[in-house]
């Protein structure tokens, strides 16, 4: 197929309003639209099948790119998707909701000779979807097993990683997880509209599909279970905890009906159904410049908010969301407001608003008031100003800046307990780099073991 070709074939565009799929069309539905079979077939031809190509690179579980792409053109999607997983095992939600206009996408040759970079994250959604939804057998076999237990702190990204590898590698896991549910933030934390149709759970099933995983429901770490219990009873540990503490703006009347944390709002919505049923406030303040920020806001915006209004205390380059996102803010009618911080939380027997100073760099580049005030009306206020780690029964790792800190292994300095995640500082906070945490991690913990037992 020639470039023209491809270029002709029609492509899902990546809308910035409110998508549209099949199953429901309530605010809620797919952000991206699945790749038909024709659709991925042309943006597969535009791929270059570049040597040592710079979108591998720029993969945090060095998925190889180029690889699953060409067996798409040639027809291949199923042993697309298995290059794809060997690497990233939940490459389905990381297709979904990987920031990949800063990643692998951004890395694209396509970029200089087209300023269009191949659209790699959907291309890896039509293959994993094209695997998960012919019930086909896992496609990866467990190794002989070796009779080793493997405790695993959290059913997030991170645990489960590293639980499907252990998996693989013969040991047997047990994943102890506080909530109902498996899957972590990307069961409780992502946006509806970039998993819809319990992808999330749909997922997990088909990772335990390699056997010899077992998962242990409201067993929360410093609560039900410790350390040093899992240490007795098992030959190794890996804490994927996560997160799981919230900062606050340490302001009065922070603890005010309607003032709430973004990632709580943001977990209530992902477990109502139908999402209509999702009380959200007339006027409704969002505090933060990072994806969850965003995800808060366009939801709230979605579910019948008047106004919503972001503010951030620094510019738009110094957000954490990415360009895409924050357009995808103001096109669903977020009024973004930058240079500004929170001051005060106004109430007179319920939740009025805040007031904001204004903000600006000094001449040595320190972040300052200026002194200028200003108020926003609102019945609803949502902080997303960054999470913190919960430090219960972590004795005996150190923890510094609020991480787990980890060695090349990482193993943390408790002896053969392991960490990787949010939890510890091996990159940036996303799903990608922790299923490589978690990935690596496992490995790491399969030649302890091996050492061990020399």
């Amino acid at each position: 197929m020639t470039n023209l070709q491809a270029k002709q074939a029609p492509k899902p565009a990546k809308a910035h309003g409110i998508g549209h799929n099949d199953a429901h069309d309530d605010g809620f539905s797919d952000l991206h639209p699945a790749y038909s079979s024709l659709q991925a077939m042309a943006e597969s031809n535009r791929c270059l099948y570049c040597y040592d190509a710079p979108c591998v690179t720029a993969c945090p579980t060095s998925i190889d790119i180029p690889s699953f792409i060409r067996k798409i053109s040639t027809g291949n999607p199923d042993g697309a998707a298995k290059t794809i997983l060997s690497a990233n095992i939940m490459g389905g939600t990381c297709a979904r909701a990987c920031p990949t206009e800063v990643l692998c996408e951004q890395a694209c040759v396509r970029n200089v000779a087209e300023d269009t970079a191949v659209e790699i994250g959907s291309l890896q959604r039509f293959a994993v979807d094209h695997l998960m939804d012919r019930d086909l057998p896992h496609p990866f076999k467990r190794a002989e097993a070796t009779g080793k237990k493997i405790a695993v702190v959290g059913a997030g990204p991170a645990g489960l990683s590293c639980a499907h590898r252990a998996a693989m590698l013969g040991h047997d896991v047990t994943v102890f997880e506080a909530k109902a549910k498996p899957g972590g933030l990307n069961e409780y934390g992502l946006a509806a509209y970039k998993m819809t149709n319990d992808f999330a759970q749909r997922e997990v099933e088909f990772l335990l599909g390699i056997g010899g995983i077992r998962i242990e429901y409201g067993k929360a770490l410093g609560r039900d279970i410790s350390i040093a219990f899992l240490k007795e009873s098992h030959d190794a540990v890996f804490v994927g905890v996560g997160l799981g503490s919230t900062n606050n703006l340490g302001l009065k009347g922070e603890e005010f009906p309607g003032v709430d944390d973004a990632i709580t709002f943001i977990e209530q919505l992902r477990q109502t159904e139908p999402k209509s049923e999702m009380p959200v406030g007339d006027n409704v303040i969002v505090i933060g410049g990072g994806n969850t920020a965003i995800d808060a806001a366009v939801q709230a915006k979605r579910l019948g908010a008047s106004e919503v209004t972001l503010v951030y205390r620094r510019g738009p380059e110094n957000m954490s969301a990415t360009e895409f996102e924050q357009d995808l803010a103001k096109t669903n009618g977020v009024v973004v407001r930058y240079w500004a911080k929170p001051v005060a939380i106004k109430t007179n027997g319920k939740l009025q608003g805040m007031s904001f100073e204004k903000t600006a760099l000094d001449d040595s580049g320190k972040l300052v008031g200026t002194g200028e005030t200003f108020d926003v009306h609102a019945d609803q206020i949502l902080k997303a100003i960054g999470q913190k780690i919960k430090t219960d029964d972590l004795a005996g790792m150190e923890i510094t800046g609020g991480k787990i800190i980890v060695d090349d292994t990482y193993q943390t300095t408790a002896p053969g307990v392991f960490a990787g995640g949010d939890c510890i500082k091996s990159g940036e906070d996303l799903t990608v780099q922790s299923v490589e945490d978690g990935k690596q991690a496992a490995i790491a913990i399969d030649a302890f073991l091996k050492t061990a037992t020399a």
